[in-house]
């Protein structure tokens, strides 16, 4: 198991403290995508874009979900597709990363939106409208959105509409 340091679980615990708004789903998530077919070809299979972003309905208009009905948020503080989140922000804030850049949308996003970003680590986060996406660490199952509109980290943290924009 990993150790965090003492800065960093003060700061987890003051932003997880910080933010009390509930909200919920109102509409089903985005399903994940069937699994192929044994006998698929695997290097049609492997060029098949992933669907990693799908759109439910909240208390707060239509906003963008993981394809388990997790919400995303984007940070005003990232004024570009390049990530200013890390350490312990990326801890209260984990980055919505792939594995791979095959992506896709599901019902009420734009494919046209989807991205990815090199992150300082190497690994790859997803960017929508140009800005990248984040989970919250306190949501803690679909649809839970605990965070929104929350002033942390030298931002505000939002959910975001299908076409990009902050819901603030």
């Amino acid at each position: 198991m990993r150790r965090i340091g003492w800065a960093t679980a003060t700061a987890l615990a003051l932003s997880i403290a910080g933010c009390g708004t509930t909200g919920r789903l109102t509409t089903a998530p985005v399903p994940p995508t069937a699994p192929a077919a044994r006998h698929a070809d695997p290097v049609r299979h492997a060029l098949r874009p992933t669907v990693v972003v799908g759109v439910a309905r909240t208390p707060y208009g239509s906003a963008l979900v993981d394809r388990r009905g997790f919400a995303l948020y984007r940070f005003t503080h990232d004024r570009s597709a390049s990530s200013t989140c890390y350490g312990a922000c990326a801890v209260a804030w984990p980055p919505y990363v792939v594995a791979k850049r095959s992506l896709g949308s599901g019902s009420g996003a734009h494919t046209g939106l989807l991205g990815t970003v090199r992150r300082g680590d190497g690994r790859l986060q997803v960017t929508y409208a140009g800005r990248p996406l984040y989970y919250y660490v306190g949501d803690r199952r679909p649809g839970q959105i605990l965070c929104q509109g929350v002033a942390e980290f030298g931002g505000t943290w939002d959910v975001v509409a299908p076409d990009g924009r902050a819901i603030g």
